[in-house]
């Protein structure tokens, strides 16, 4: 490594995917971040990719036209988009080389319409880009899947997921990405959001939470000690495993030295990307396990 290198602020940007991950585990962080090793995009994950496409669109239709079964035409439009931009990601879907996608995911559109009449609403903003400078050196970045804004202006923040709501252990997690988001919006629009909402379309639940500013304040605390414990990671070259159950799901157990493997020697610095990306390089949400 340089000094010139070495010297340089890391990560300069970091989005609620990133910083989960290294909450999680520093060398699954290292693996996605520094090494950029590819991962083969799952069923659970390329379906949840799907399902958030056909949402996307339902509100490019008039509000009266907004129906389950326009839903389910959507993601049959997904499929086919997929198919002609990624069909890699579309082979996760089959049961069998050649065979037709096994795309099972009408039931999460059912979950939907079950949870929210979207005739009712019209989005402020969908599938947003968010990103503010936090302190000099740090910028926060990530994908909103809809912003609302009520009559009166009050903003809500919303996030579909396509797992099943998580157990008390996990939910800190999940809500911790939508404080992200939230000072993300907070910092860029100086709009405190009034209410942020996770949907959770395999158990038809919702997390919401109300944040307040003092809250907003400790999360952009919590992100700039997290930064800081990763700077530290990478000038040490230490990127230790955290082993828990969620390496049933890790497509790099095999080289983790918790599970006797040997990780790839980590590239020289200077290779470094600085900017963490919002999304894996499948382009997908990843979801969590149950829990």
């Amino acid at each position: 490594m340089t000094d010139v290198a070495a010297a340089a602020p890391f990560p300069a940007s970091l989005s609620p995917s990133r910083a989960g991950d290294f909450t999680t585990c520093p060398l699954l962080f290292r693996f996605r971040s520094i090494d950029r090793l590819p991962e083969e995009p799952s069923a659970a994950a390329v379906r949840g990719t799907l399902v958030h496409r056909a949402l996307e669109w339902l509100f490019d239709l008039p509000s009266q036209e907004r129906t389950p079964d326009a839903g389910l035409r959507l993601l049959d439009d997904a499929v086919e988009e997929l198919g002609r931009t990624s069909p890699a990601e579309l082979d996760a879907l089959r049961p069998e080389p050649g065979a037709v996608p096994d795309v099972a995911a009408g039931h999460f559109i059912d979950a939907y319409f079950a949870m929210e009449d979207p005739q009712r609403l019209e989005p402020h903003a969908r599938e947003v880009a968010v990103h503010a400078d936090v302190e000099p050196g740090l910028h926060l970045r990530g994908f909103v899947d809809r912003v609302d804004r009520s009559p009166d202006g009050l903003i809500r923040i919303v996030d579909y997921k396509t797992g099943r709501a998580p157990s008390e252990a996990y939910a800190g997690k999940a809500m911790f990405q939508m404080r992200f988001y939230g000072l993300t919006w907070w910092r860029m629009t100086g709009e405190v959001p009034r209410l942020l909402q996770l949907m959770y379309l395999g158990s038809r639940s919702l997390l919401r939470y109300e944040p307040e500013t003092r809250e907003l304040e400790s999360t952009e605390r919590r992100v700039l000690a997290l930064r800081d414990a990763i700077s530290r990671a990478a000038d040490s070259g230490e990127f230790t495993p955290s082993p828990s159950k969620l390496c049933d799901w890790c497509s790099h157990r095999a080289l983790c030295p918790a599970w006797g493997g040997t990780p790839p020697p980590l590239p020289d610095r200077a290779d470094w990307p600085t900017a963490m990306s919002s999304r894996r390089t499948d382009g997908s949400d990843v979801e969590e396990p149950p829990a």
